[in-house]
Order: structure tokens, then sequence, then C-alpha cells
């Protein structure tokens, strides 16, 4: 009997720190769905934005793309939610059938006792119990296995009404659950829907924008020759940076290779690496609608195109930024492309492009979230596009991986 008891109160441990554990996932997951809701939402005003133009662009194109790979990591985290969901519902099940079983041994038990109880139930046999003792040592030992008998017996009496009211909660939290399912399958089935629309919608911009693969091509020239020009200014200025550390290194009678730093640059470089994937993104509120790296053209067959950065696609009137703190290295002007900012963080370089109008001047002190200017809004096609990219000596880096996701 004293088992039963132990075995409920090692249940009741063991289905919380569950609950706990599922709560936890479930929580996070969650938070991910809301802000890929929020991402999808943000896009959509963006989207029509875009589509005062009257004409299907390659931006329009770029974000619908976008929002549908959102929206299919959104229907990814509902499956995850509803296999977090069926786990429960089994949990539960188990739980309360196992409380069923105590709860059944446990009124047999009672029952045993109160048959006992009926049959010995006269002072008279508790008085001839004890006086029938041997000595007084075996008295006062009957004495005191009455008295936790009948203390034992309510103790039973107590465990049945508490085990009834844990069943009882646990179909309640059962019910609960399976609505929560239903909810959910409800929404899942309403994502698949948006995300048929939008690759119909995707697959019709994508037919208008084949027709216009001349003008595609020569934007796209138009834009790797600016990537160049910036990429080479970019690589001019650290590759000058360098010599002068190197040349200032070497009159100090230091190391003069790599990219020497002086102390305060050395810790700066150092909070900058361990605060990566927690950087602040270089705009209030955006859009990733340009992936680091090497990828296929969205509109143009066989083209690769190369990307040193990451493009966000944000709001008229925003502005750029600063990730971290740090010294301006750097403001350029790009002739029909607008104007650039480079910061450096003791090792590492951040490029924040396509300004109109630039709040800082080179050689200022800058500190984190710090507005550097006003992003281009291009009337024609009602976008505002920030270009951004991340380096490290002569090395780009995926700004992926050191901006927090939000």
């Amino acid at each position: 009997m004293k088992g039963l008891g132990y075995r409920f109160s090692i249940l009741a441990v063991f289905v919380l720190m569950a609950a706990f554990s599922f709560g936890q996932s479930e929580q996070e997951l969650k938070n991910k769905k809301r802000k890929l809701q929020e991402e999808i939402e943000f896009t959509n005003v963006l989207i029509e934005e875009t589509k005062k133009n009257q004409t299907t662009s390659m931006d329009q194109l770029v974000k619908i793309n976008r929002k549908i790979e959102v929206r299919a990591e959104i229907i990814n985290t509902i499956n995850e939610e509803l296999g977090l969901l069926d786990k429960k519902i089994e949990k539960n099940k188990i739980a309360i059938a196992s409380l069923e079983s105590d709860l059944q041994e446990l009124r047999e038990e009672y029952a045993d006792m109160l048959y006992y109880s009926y049959k010995n139930r006269s002072s008279y046999n508790r008085l001839l119990f004890l006086f029938s003792s041997s000595d007084f040592n075996q008295a006062y030992k009957r004495l005191k296995y009455l008295q936790q008998y009948t203390s034992y017996r309510k103790r039973q009496a107590q465990l049945i009404v508490k085990t009834k009211e844990s069943i009882s909660k646990k179909i309640s939290n059962l019910e609960e659950i399976r609505t929560e399912k239903q909810v959910l399958l409800s929404s899942l089935e309403s994502e698949r829907r948006n995300y048929s629309n939008e690759r119909v919608e995707h697959e019709g911009m994508l037919t208008d924008l084949k027709r216009k693969e001349k003008d595609l091509y020569k934007d796209l020239k138009r834009k790797q020759r600016t990537a160049e020009k910036l990429q080479k200014a970019i690589e001019e200025i650290i590759r000058e940076a360098i010599r002068k550390a190197r040349e200032a290194a070497a009159k100090a009678g230091g190391s003069s290779k790599g990219f020497p730093m002086t102390p305060e640059a050395q810790k700066l470089s150092m909070n900058f690496s361990a605060n990566k994937g927690k950087l602040p993104w270089p705009v209030i509120k955006g859009v990733k609608t340009g992936d680091y790296g090497a990828h296929p053209h969205p509109v143009l067959d066989g083209i690769i195109v190369n990307n040193n950065g990451v493009d966000i696609s944000t709001n008229t009137g925003a502005m750029a930024r600063a990730i971290f703190d740090g010294v301006v290295s750097k403001v350029l002007i790009i002739p029909g492309e607008g104007k650039t900012v480079l910061i450096r963080h003791g090792e590492y370089l951040t490029v924040y492009s396509y300004m109109s109008e630039v709040f800082v001047n080179t050689g200022d002190k800058i500190i984190t979230k710090q507005e550097l200017g006003l992003l281009v809004s291009e009337n024609a096609n009602t976008k505002t596009t920030m270009h951004f990219e991340l380096w490290k000596g002569m090395k780009t880096l995926n700004p992926a991986y050191w901006l927090y996701l939000k």
C-alpha cells in the first residue's frame, strides 16, 4: 500500500516534467510562427506598395517568392506543433489510464480496510486485542498500530479523492489539447490554401517577366557593374587600412604581418565577434529579399548571380542604422546607386549601401543602432531596398549568421 502512494507521487512528477518540457517547445514554435506571420504581413505591405506601379517587376517577384518561402516555414512549424500535441495527447492518455488503475487499486484496498474495520468495530474487540498482550511493550506497539491503521485509512480516503481530482483534470486538459489541435488543423488548411494561391500568383508574375528578358539582362549587367565597383572600392579601402596599420606597427616595434590592431581595436573586434548571431538588423524593419553567395537568377534561366552580402526590402522613408559600435572608415558615392557607408569594428567592416542622404562623415565614432542615412526610394518601382555586407579582412562573411534572426 505504501508503494502505491510512492508510485502515484512519481507519476505526478513525471507528468509535470513532461508538461514543462512540452510547454517550452510549444512556446518556441509559437514564437517562431508569430514572427514568420509578422514577416508575411510586412511583406504584404511592401508588395502593395510595389503594385501601385501597375506593372510586374523583379522586386514584386522576389517579395512574393520570399512570402512563399516563409509560408512553407509556417506550414512546417504548424506540423511540428501538431506533432507535439499528438505526443501530449498520448502522454495524457497514458497518465489517465495509470491514474485510473491506481484509483481502482486504492478503492479495493480501502474496501478491504472498511470490511476489516466493520468486523472488528466493537470497542470490546479492540480492548481485547490490547489486553491480550504478553507485556507492556507489546501493548504499546499494538496501541500504536491501531492509531497508525486509523490514520492510514484516512490517508487512503484522501488519496482516492486526490486521484479522482487528478483524473478529472487530466481529462479536462486532454479535451483542451484536442480543441487546440482542431484549431491548428484549421490554421494548417488555411495556410496551405494561401501557399497554393501564392504559387499561382508567382507563376503569373514569372510568365510576365519572361517577356521582359532583354530588360532584365540589361538591369542585371548594370547591377553587376555596380557590385564590381563597390567590391573594388572596398578592397582598396581595406588594403590601405592594412598598409597603414602595418606601418604604424613597424614604427612601434611590433609585428607588421596580418592586420595589426591597437589594443582598443582588438577589444572592439573581440566584442563584435562575441555578438555573432545577436547583432541588430541594419534597418528597424525589413524582409530579406536577397541571399548571400551564388544562386540562380529568379527569372533568367542558366544565369547565376553572386551576392557579397544580403538585400533587405523595407518601407519608404526607412533609415540605415549601424549594427555595432565602430568608426566610419569611408563614405562612398556610386553614380546612379546612391551613397555607401563603411564602418570599421576592429578587424571587421560593415557596408551599408543605397542611401540618398548620409548623416555621418569619415572618422566619426558610431554607436550601435545609430542612424547612418536615408535609404533611396525608387519612384519608378515604389521600392526601398538596402544592400548590406560584412567583411573580415579581405574576406566577405554571410551576414545571416551574424544578424539576430527576429
